[in-house]
C-alpha cells in the first residue's frame, strides 16, 4: 500500500469555508462568557429577594431553597431560548472520566394541537437517568435502573453550540436511588466543603474572622497531540485505543529539541485560535498556547478558578479540542503516550487555597520568614502529601498513565515534594533553631548591556518533581492528559483538610498550656517539617539514586496502577474519606473496583486490537512482500540477505502471537481484579513482543506493502 497520496492530501487538503476572526475587543468585550449564564446575567433576571437566596447558595455554600426553583428555572429558560437553544440538558461527570448528557426538548404540546416551552423547577432541580449503564462498581445492577442528577448552582449553566443549534447544560451532581455517589463532581464538592470547615477554624487562631468561606483553586494545563485525519483512520490502534501500538521510530524524533516553543504551524493556530474562541465564550481563562516537546505536540493552559468550575470546564477543554480538530482535517489525541519513543502528555494541576475574600493562603508574605500563616498551610500540604503518598499515586493511577510516568518526559512514581532552595532553606533554619535569612531571589545578570537585568526566583524549578511548590500553589504534574482532574482534587481537598484539622487541633492544644502563639506556632511548624521532611526532594527524581534513596526513607513508589489501586480501600483511606463525608466505605470500594474493570479493559482492547492487526495486516504485508522478492528471479545477496531477514522476523512475529492469542483468550480469571493484573503481568507484556517483531518489519519491508501509516507521516505532516 503507497501512502504518498495520504502525505500529500495531509499536507494540503484542509480548507475553512468561513472564519470569524479574533480580536480583542470582541473577546474582551463582547464574547467572554457570553454563552455562560452568569451571576451578572442572573442579577438582571431575577428579583432581588430570589438573587441574594441563589447567591446566598453559590457563593456562601448555604443549603438551596427549592422554593426560588421555578422563578431560577424560568430565567434559565428564557435566557437559553434567546441564545438559541431548543434543547437541555443535565450535564454529568460519571465515573467512565467523561461527560454524559441525556437532551430534552423545551417544547410540550398542548391540548389544542400546538406547543409551548415549558422548563420548571421540577426539570431544574432533577433528572432520573439510567444508572444500571454507566460504571457503578456494584452500587448499582441492571434490574436497578434508578438513578438522579442534581443541579449544581455553584457551577453555571452553558450554551453548547453545534452546527444546527444550541443546548442548555446544567452541570449536575449524579446519585444512585440509594443516595451513593455515581459520578466525579459530589465528592469533589464534598472535599471543598471539608477543606472550608478545616481551614476556617485554623484561619480563626490567626485572626482572620473577616474570611467565612475557603475554596481550592486549580488551574490544569492540558497537552495533546495532533495528527491528520488521513492518518488517524488508517491506524485501527489510534481508533480502537487512542494510542499507536506499533510503530517504528523515525530517523528524527524529538532530540533536536526544535519543537518545543517554536513556531505554531499555521494550521495548527487556527485550530487553536477556534478552540480558544468556543471556550471564551464557554468563561474558560485559557491563557498560555505553545508547541510542546514531542513532534506534532502542544499544550493549552488556563489560570486559576474555583477547583469545582476549573473541573467542569477541563473536561470542556477536552470536548472542544477533539471537536474543533475536525473542522482542520485534524485529531486530537488525548493519551497518555500515543506515540513511543517521544514525550507523552500530562496535564499539570496547578492546586492553592483561597479565601472569599481574595486571601492565597499559599501566597508567601514579603519574606516567607515572616509569614507564619503560609508556613502553616505550607507544613500541612508536607504533612498531607507524606501521609497520603498512596491516595495521590492512586488519584493518577490508569492504564494509559502507566506509559508516561516514570519516562523522561514526566515525574516518577514515587511521590514527592519539591520546594525550593529559599523555601527549604527556611524549613532546615527552623528545624535547627536558626534564624534570619537564607538564600534571595537577588537579580539576574544577562552579561549584555542592552539587555535588562531580570528579577531571579529564589529557587529554580524541578520538572522531576510530581508535587512541587511554584510560588504561590503546587503543581501536581503526574495527572494524565486525558483523566478528569476531579479526583486529584478531591483527594488533595480532602488530605490537605485531614492536615490543616490536625494541625489545628495540635495549636489549640500549645495555647491551652498556656504557650505563646508565636513560639507554639513556630514549634508545630518545626515538628511537623521534622516528622515529615522525608517527603521533601530537590534533586533528579529520573536518576536510579533517587529510586534506592526513596527506599530507604520509606517512601512508596507504586510502578503500575494497579500496585497503586491497590491501596485505595485501605483502612487508612476509607476512615479518611468517612472522617470528612467525601466517600463512604461502599463508595471507595465501588471506585476501586471500577479502576481495576477500566484497567482490564482498556489492556483487554489493545491486546485484541493488537492481534488483529498484526494478524490481519502486518503479517500478510511481510508474507506479500517476500512474495514479491522471491519472484525477482535474481540471485543476489541483496534479495537473498533481506528474504532470510523478512523469514526470520516474520517467524518471530509469527511466534508472539501466537502466544498474544492465549493470553487474549484466557483473561486470567473470574474477578476483575485477577483479570486486571493478568492484562498487566502477561497481555501486556506479550503485546510488546509482538510490536518488537513488527517493528523490526517497518524497517526492512516495502513502504508499498506496509499497510499503516508510519510515525514519520504522523509527527511531521502538518
Amino acid at each position: 500500500m503507497n501512502h504518498d497520496f495520504d502525505v500529500v492530501s495531509a499536507a494540503r487538503n484542509w480548507r475553512l469555508d468561513s472564519v470569524t476572526p479574533a480580536t480583542p475587543a470582541a473577546v474582551v468585550g463582547e464574547l467572554f462568557a457570553s454563552d455562560v449564564l452568569t451571576l451578572d446575567e442572573l442579577r438582571h433576571r431575577l428579583s432581588k429577594p430570589v438573587f441574594r437566596s441563589l447567591q446566598s447558595t453559590i457563593e456562601g455554600g448555604a443549603t438551596l431553597d427549592p422554593a426560588i426553583a421555578d422563578t431560577v428555572a424560568l430565567a434559565m429558560k428564557t435566557w437559553a431560548m434567546e441564545k438559541g437553544a431548543t434543547h437541555y440538558t443535565h450535564w454529568f461527570q460519571p465515573l467512565t472520566g467523561y461527560t454524559a448528557e441525556k437532551h430534552d426538548s423545551f417544547l410540550s404540546p398542548t391540548s389544542e394541537g400546538s406547543a409551548i416551552a415549558q422548563f420548571g423547577g421540577k426539570e431544574l432541580i432533577q433528572a432520573e437517568p439510567d444508572a444500571s449503564s454507566f460504571p457503578s462498581g456494584g452500587l448499582r445492577a441492571t434490574f436497578e435502573a434508578r438513578g438522579y442528577t442534581a443541579w449544581d448552582p455553584s457551577s453555571p449553566a452553558f450554551i453548547m453550540r453545534h452546527a444546527n443549534g444550541a443546548t442548555l447544560c446544567i452541570p449536575t451532581a449524579f446519585a444512585s436511588w440509594t443516595g451513593e455517589a455515581l459520578d466525579l463532581k459530589t465528592p469533589l464538592l464534598r472535599s471543598v466543603e471539608a477543606l472550608n470547615k478545616s481551614v476556617l477554624k485554623a484561619l480563626d487562631l490567626f485572626g482572620h474572622t473577616e474570611s467565612r468561606r475557603v475554596v481550592s483553586t486549580l488551574g490544569a494545563e492540558q497537552e495533546y497531540f495532533l495528527i491528520a485525519e488521513e492518518y488517524y483512520y488508517r491506524r485501527p490502534d489510534l481508533v480502537m485505543s487512542g494510542r499507536t501500538l506499533f510503530g517504528a521510530q523515525p530517523p528524527k524524533g524529538q532530540e533536536l529539541e526544535d519543537h518545543y516553543f517554536g513556531a505554531i504551524p499555521d494550521r495548527v493556530l487556527s485550530f487553536m485560535t477556534d478552540a480558544e474562541m468556543q471556550m471564551y465564550a464557554l468563561g474558560i481563562p485559557v491563557k498560555t498556547r505553545h508547541n510542546e516537546v514531542a513532534p506534532g505536540q502542544f499544550e493549552i493552559a488556563p489560570i486559576f478558578e474555583h477547583s469545582n468550575v476549573a473541573a467542569d470546564h477541563q473536561q470542556l477543554v477536552m470536548q472542544i479540542l477533539r471537536n474543533t480538530a475536525r473542522k482542520y482535517g485534524l485529531v486530537c489525541l488525548l493519551h497518555e503516550k500515543p506515540f513511543a519513543g517521544v514525550n507523552g502528555s500530562g496535564k499539570h494541576c496547578n492546586w492553592s487555597m483561597g479565601t472569599d475574600i481574595g486571601l492565597n493562603l499559599l501566597e508567601p508574605g514579603d519574606t516567607p520568614h515572616e509569614n507564619v500563616q503560609f508556613l502553616f498551610f505550607c507544613a500541612a500540604v508536607i504533612k498531607a502529601v507524606d501521609l497520603h503518598q498512596d491516595l495521590l499515586r492512586v488519584s493518577v493511577a490508569s492504564a494509559s498513565n502507566d506509559h508516561r510516568l516514570g519516562a523522561n518526559e514526566a515525574p516518577p512514581a514515587i511521590i514527592s515534594i519539591f520546594l525550593g532552595e529559599e523555601l527549604t532553606d527556611i524549613f532546615n533554619r527552623l528545624e535547627s533553631g536558626q534564624g534570619g535569612r537564607g538564600a534571595e531571589a537577588g537579580v539576574l545578570g544577562l552579561g549584555v548591556s542592552v539587555l535588562p537585568p531580570l528579577p531571579r526566583h529564589a529557587g529554580d524549578r524541578n520538572r522531576t518533581s510530581p508535587f512541587a511548590f511554584t510560588g504561590n500553589k503546587f503543581e501536581f504534574r503526574a495527572a494524565g492528559s486525558s483523566q478528569s482532574i476531579s479526583m486529584p482534587i478531591t483527594v488533595l481537598n480532602t488530605i490537605v483538610a485531614d492536615a490543616v484539622s490536625t494541625l489545628t487541633e495540635q495549636l489549640q492544644a500549645k495555647l491551652a498550656a498556656s504557650q505563646e502563639f508565636d513560639a507554639a506556632l513556630a514549634e508545630l511548624i518545626r515538628e511537623t517539617y521534622v516528622q515529615h521532611k522525608r517527603i521533601v526532594f530537590d534533586g533528579d527524581g529520573y536518576s536510579e539514586a533517587w529510586h534506592q534513596e526513596a527506599e530507604r526513607r520509606g517512601l512508596l513508589n507504586l510502578r503500575t496502577a494497579l500496585d497503586a489501586i491497590e491501596q485505595l480501600g485501605s483502612d487508612k483511606n476509607v476512615a479518611l474519606f468517612e472522617k470528612f463525608n467525601v466517600l463512604s466505605q461502599r463508595e471507595v470500594e465501588a471506585r476501586q473496583e471500577i479502576m481495576y474493570d477500566i484497567y482490564f479493559k482498556t489492556v483487554n482492547i489493545e491486546g485484541e486490537t493488537t492481534e488483529y492487526i498484526a494478524q490481519t495486516q502486518i503479517l500478510p504485508a511481510a508474507l506479500s512482500y517476500l512474495k514479491d522478492l522471491s519472484a525477482v528471479g535474481v540471485k543476489s545477496r541483496a534479495v537473498e540477505g533481506t528474504t532470510d531477514e523478512v523469514t526470520r522476523v516474520v517467524d518471530d512475529l509469527y511466534d508472539a502471537l501466537q502466544i498474544l492469542r492465549e493470553h487474549n483468550a484466557a483473561l486470567g480469571g473470574e474477578e476483575v481484579h485477577q483479570k486486571a493484573h493478568h492484562m498487566r503481568d502477561h497481555v501486556l507484556p506479550a503485546m510488546q513482543a509482538v510490536r518488537q517483531a513488527a517493528d523490526k518489519l517497518e524497517r526492512i519491508v516495502s513502504e508499498q506493502h506496509w499497510p499503516l501509516p508510519s510515525y514519520r507521516q504522523m509527527l511531521f505532516v502538518k
